[in-house]
């Protein structure tokens, strides 16, 4: 494990001075599609990173889910580092040595027998919805057009035109249209009114088992498990995002093994790249992702050899099931820790492994403004909707950093006003 430690950290109960206007010094000339936090990392060692000021850091956000494994992971920069020296792109046009490896290692990691590699996690959800469209007219017999997916209200899945258009996010949404048509959304949770939903033009249901933008929503336990006997036996396509939720982030490879679930179709990303190089991958079975012939799909830079010796890499560590136990018992502390603060200032906490969406009272402040203090006590957070922040601590992270954190937050909550 390459965890850092709190050596160098801000003591518990001080404040760490906000950085001066020279940290945003460097933003003038960024289109302002993000409101980051006013602090400018430098430099990263394991779960913890420091500014340019020299500061440190606990990040608990992880590049929401992209650096499970931590900041400088020592095999995989030595994977990147040994790439880099070799050949780093070749295009499709040519078969390269590294991704045929990383094919076979992550089908086999997924348990299915075809590995589609593309680069950003939007790119796989865009693949996914290609695949189950063309898997549609070609093996259920769809009239052509008249596809249909199913997705659930609330969803996250990216920002790129298609995906926006089935958002119920305005932020992301608004003005953007025209949107694509095809898509139908059902409350998340509700495996009825997912089964009403279906009719002869609907071709796959695509999920995020846990969704992550919307606050770490965790369905019912029996959620997933009937969306996948509801989709089997209608002759429909189940596509599982777990682009946030996989990769050891909730305890497990893929948070449907949580549920006993497999789906037709996963769609990864993030830390597929192991926090260096953009990774995805939709992953399936050859009667699925077969459909697809040459010059059908593709990108450039998917499954470039750098990539795939960085995924390769990945999969590696997860073949060992070490940080998927972690991630298990460091978010069983972790929850616990947070439920004790129910009630003082915090009224809901969900999660799974090392994933957690704890709801501030909204009396006390928005998420937005208890980030800003649980930086100034040297802890990076990220709020979503509201009043609510999460924590995703990169898996690597040590117990008592991560004890660390929750009293920076319960001294933040206290500062606020929480009894």
């Amino acid at each position: 494990m390459s965890g850092g430690s709190m050596a160098d950290a801000p003591v518990a109960g001080t404040s760490v001075p906000v950085q001066t206007a020279d940290s945003a010094a460097h933003t003038d000339h960024l289109a302002h599609n993000y409101h980051p936090l006013d602090v400018t990392i430098e430099s990263g060692n394991g779960a913890w990173v420091t500014d340019v000021t020299g500061r440190k850091y606990l990040d608990c956000l992880a590049a929401y889910s992209a650096l499970n494994f931590g900041h400088g992971h020592p095999a995989l920069v030595a994977a990147a580092k040994a790439q880099l020296d070799r050949i780093t792109l070749t295009s499709r046009a040519f078969h390269n040595d590294q991704l045929g490896p990383f094919a076979d290692a992550l089908a086999k990691l997924a348990g299915k027998d075809m590995v589609l590699p593309m680069n950003t996690g939007a790119e796989a959800v865009e693949t996914g919805i290609k695949v189950a469209r063309a898997w549609g007219y070609r093996v259920k017999g769809v009239e052509p057009g008249r596809a249909t997916i199913i997705v659930a209200d609330g969803n996250f899945h990216g920002r790129t035109t298609t995906i926006i258009s089935f958002s119920n996010d305005e932020d992301a949404r608004a003005d953007f249209g025209p949107y694509t048509p095809g898509f139908v959304s059902v409350p998340y949770g509700d495996a009825a009114a997912l089964e009403a939903a279906i009719d002869a033009n609907t071709v796959a249901v695509l999920l995020e088992p846990i969704q992550g933008e919307a606050g770490i929503l965790v369905p019912p336990a029996e959620y997933l498990p009937a969306v996948r006997e509801i989709t089997t036996r209608n002759n429909v396509l189940f596509i599982a995002d777990e682009i946030q939720s996989g990769l050891g982030r909730t305890g497990a490879t893929f948070q449907c093994d949580n549920v006993g679930v497999v789906p037709d179709l996963y769609l990864l990303g993030k830390a597929l790249g192991g926090g260096i190089v953009p990774v995805s991958a939709v992953v399936g079975n050859a009667d699925i992702l077969g459909v697809l012939q040459p010059g059908q799909h593709g990108s450039t830079f998917g499954g470039n050899p750098l990539a795939a010796a960085v995924g390769s890499a990945v999969v590696e560590l997860l073949a060992t099931g070490e940080y998927q136990e972690r991630a298990r018992m460091l978010g069983d502390r972790l929850l616990a820790d947070l439920r004790a603060l129910l009630g003082h200032g915090v009224i809901a906490v969900r999660g799974a492994g090392l994933w957690a969406g704890i709801d501030i009272d909204p009396a006390l402040a928005t998420g937005r403004r208890v980030c800003e203090l649980l930086m100034e006590r040297g802890v990076l957070a990220k709020d979503t909707h509201g009043s609510t922040i999460r924590f995703a601590p990169p898996i690597v992270v040590e117990a008592a950093d991560l004890d660390w954190a929750v009293d920076q937050l319960e001294a933040v909550l206290l500062e606020l006003g929480a009894h």
